[in-house]
């Protein structure tokens, strides 16, 4: 009975830790609304998830379809143009548009993909590191100075030659080569929290680690990293494009933006549509996701609130 009794004082005790946290992401949602960049940022963004998500349902063209007498048609708006393929075809005649928008599932996807595994291992190490302290701190952060001292994109590569292109695989590795970030981001932030009195008031009175860093250590450093997140998501797309463009990423023929830029980098001069396209979608999610987390990062912040 007793038992059934410290169970259900727990489960309030979440219950009413849950709430004030409800509370708080309305207050930065509606800080986000007051900030016109942040609020184009996510509008954009909003955008093209769901146009990358619902565009199976309206647009019925194959990305990998070819059409050889429809090769290098330019976009509608310029002179030999068609509505059939409104932004025009590649070498191959294969629509533009349709690549566009099946390549932006690829990106994003590996994008928020790769942020998840990326800051799931990161926390964890990091809390661990930083709340135990001591040869454990000492063990995951040469770990993570071994990490830190190899070339990221070199890693990747050799990880991705010997792994074979894939999505799965470019999520793993991409994640898991960037954990460090996170995990040094929330040491920092738990080595100042954990010597707080509310700490040490609940390992005084026996409260167990693994409930302190849930209740009171990681709802306290939690705001840090979802700013770090969102930025990292916009570095992931850049870095998944970059190892597409050198026939590192999704195996061909599956149709991504760094693949686009690599194929359509030949014809540049007489087929500007090729190269340009893509790299615009690029710019604008990238630039769409740094909107976002700035708007975060002044919202989540006590000491940017007045600026």
């Amino acid at each position: 009975m007793k038992s059934k009794d410290s169970k259900s004082k727990l489960i309030d005790d979440m219950f009413e830790d849950f709430l004030p946290n409800i509370h708080r992401a309305f207050e930065v949602l509606k800080d986000i609304l007051k900030r016109p960049s942040a609020m184009a940022g996510g509008i954009l963004l909003l955008l093209i998830l769901l146009t990358s998500v619902l565009f199976p349902l309206v647009f019925h063209i194959n990305p990998l379809d070819q059409d050889l007498m429809a090769r290098f048609s330019p976009p509608v708006w310029q002179d030999g143009g068609t509505w059939k393929h409104i932004l025009g075809t590649d070498n191959l005649g294969r629509d533009i548009l349709s690549r566009l928008l099946y390549g932006s599932r690829v990106s994003l996807l590996v994008g928020f993909s790769a942020v998840l595994v990326a800051s799931v291992a990161g926390i964890f190490l990091g809390l661990v590191s930083g709340y135990y302290g001591g040869k454990i701190d000492h063990f995951i952060m040469r770990i993570a100075d071994v990490f830190m001292a190899y070339p990221f994109m070199l890693l990747t590569i050799s990880v991705i030659a010997v792994l074979g292109p894939s999505i799965f695989n470019l999520i793993i590795v991409l994640g898991i080569s960037d954990w460090v970030t996170y995990a040094r981001t929330i040491r920092g932030s738990v080595l100042s929290i954990k010597t707080k009195e509310f700490v040490e008031a609940s390992r005084a009175i026996g409260t167990p680690d693994l409930i302190i860093i849930l209740r009171h250590v990681l709802p306290n450093v939690i705001s840090p990293l979802i700013v770090l997140a969102t930025l990292r998501v916009a570095n992931i797309i850049i870095w998944e494009s970059g190892l597409s463009f050198l026939g590192m990423g999704t195996p061909p023929p599956m149709p991504t933006w760094g693949r686009m830029l690599s194929e359509g980098r030949e014809y540049i001069t007489d087929a500007w549509w090729l190269v340009t396209i893509p790299g615009l979608a690029i710019m604008m999610t990238i630039l769409s996701i740094n909107l976002l987390g700035d708007g975060l990062r002044d919202a989540l912040d006590p000491r940017l609130k007045n600026l």
